[in-house]
């Protein structure tokens, strides 16, 4: 019977949540504190950790650090508001297996952990397991200039035995374009290794880049390959490189200069063939000025550059991979929603997307999960995307006396004739569905049938 820890500050939601999991045939110890989370993982062995990321004594980074100092292999994941979704993409890229979203749903719950039982255990926290064609946005290619630049850039770039840096915002794809790359390069038959150096604390870095001999350290129980031999041949993608130690990319720099790695606590070299690709969130250029990464590193991996853009400066290509990603939903969750209804197009496009694509992904999985219709509605979205009204706003005077923001930008200077055409044009998009365009134009119900008599607005 796999065993979770939970660890969350709500004992009415631990209960809640344990007595469901037990249910499931989980063995389930709680915690309420990362203190007392942290002192039973020292005590006991866990094949999954699910813990809140505001906990009293320490936030969510701060956990999953020390958890990956006691055990390197168990999957965390991480349950936060929608507010934190920022930190969670983060804690995502320092190793954590998923995030939920609370509420959180339990089939959504139930389906992630186990995902993360099937997948944690398969190999070293850091090595992110391979993602199936089907799961992955990789193969959708947008229709923005963005995208189509990029789609170009790859072309060029995958032939070429040339290193390549791939710069963008946490969940743009930048291992996905990785993958893509070594795909239609000349190295497709051999390994594609990707390691998270965001995941790597100091000690464990030299040791899962380039391996070690039994004994050459406490723990080193046994002889392990290093991840550029495994890559052997392939191509290695170190994601996040600018959390490698200064000791570090010494050590990087050498391997990649004489194609020659040396395993901690031995005192011979291997040979390996290995192509280079890295990724960052960071400016590494500001990096190298602080004197926080090697000026001499940079430019040895700076043969070839991709920028990726974020998802909100490419709104031509939202609807493109939401519908692919209902399409995964539906083969993941047996499910077969058919569509999105206009109203959740519209909000999906305006909404800004700071996770990215692995935000929307996740969105739409939710949703999936939650449609009671063919078609997906606001109704199944976070609250937060559904009512999302963008900046800038303006602020038109009611009948009523009540201010209410209208969601478009030209409202600065509105006029009755365009506050007319507006709510027209609202109405026409979801069909004369009153209560979806009141709460597209972040007014209620009443208040729009006062506009639409003072206009003379025909339902």
């Amino acid at each position: 019977m796999p065993k979770i820890l939970l660890i969350d500050d709500d004992p009415t939601f631990c209960l809640m949540l344990s007595t469901f999991l037990k249910r499931q045939q989980y063995e389930v110890k709680t915690a309420y504190t990362a203190g007392e989370g942290l002192s039973q993982l020292k005590a006991d062995s866990f094949d999954l950790i699910l813990t809140d990321f505001r906990l009293p004594d320490k936030n969510g980074l701060e956990l999953l650090e020390q958890i990956r100092v006691l055990d390197t292999k168990v999957p965390v994941i991480l349950m936060t508001h929608y507010a934190d979704i920022r930190t969670a993409v983060k804690a995502i890229k320092m190793g954590a297996f998923e995030y939920l979203a609370k509420p959180i749903n339990p089939d959504e719950t139930l389906l992630t952990i186990r995902k993360a039982l099937t997948y944690g255990h398969e190999g070293h926290v850091a090595t992110k397991p391979a993602i199936p064609v089907q799961g992955g946005f990789d193969f959708v290619k947008g229709t923005s200039p963005q995208s189509t630049q990029l789609e170009e850039y790859i072309a060029l770039i995958a032939p070429t035995s040339m290193s390549v840096i791939i710069e963008g915002e946490s969940g743009t794809g930048k291992e996905y374009v990785a993958r893509k790359i070594h795909q239609r390069s000349k190295r497709h038959d051999k390994p594609f290794v990707a390691i998270d150096c965001g995941a790597l604390s100091k000690e464990l870095a030299g040791s899962e880049l380039f391996g070690h001999v039994k004994g050459s350290f406490t723990g080193a129980l046994g002889d392990k390959e290093g991840q550029f031999e495994a890559a052997n041949g392939g191509t290695l993608f170190l994601d996040e490189i600018g959390n490698l130690s200064y000791e570090i990319q010494v050590k990087l720099l050498r391997a990649i200069q004489e194609r020659k790695v040396r395993k901690i606590g031995s005192n011979t070299d291997l040979d390996v063939d290995v192509r280079i690709i890295v990724a960052t969130n960071e400016d590494l250029v500001q990096a190298v000025s602080k004197g926080e990464f090697r000026e001499d590193l940079y430019h040895r991996l700076n043969e070839f550059k991709i920028n990726i853009s974020p998802l909100r400066d490419r709104t031509a290509d939202i609807m493109q991979f939401a519908n692919h990603f209902l399409q995964v939903a539906n083969h993941e969750l047996e499910r077969n929603v058919s569509g999105f209804d206009t109203a959740v197009m519209m909000a999906l496009e305006r909404y800004s997307w700071p996770g990215n694509l692995r935000e929307l992904k996740n969105v739409v999985k939710r949703a999936v999960l939650l449609a009671k219709g063919n078609e997906i509605t606001l109704d199944d979205l976070p609250p937060e995307i559904a009512y999302h009204i963008p900046e800038p706003t303006s602020i038109v005077a009611q009948p009523d006396a009540t201010q209410v923001a209208l969601p478009v930008t030209d409202l600065r200077t509105a006029t009755e004739r365009s506050e007319k055409e507006l709510i027209i044009e609202m109405l026409e998009r979801v069909k004369y569905n009153k209560s979806k365009a009141a709460r597209l134009l972040n007014i209620d119900r009443k208040t729009l049938y006062n506009k639409m008599r003072q206009y003379n607005i025909e339902a």
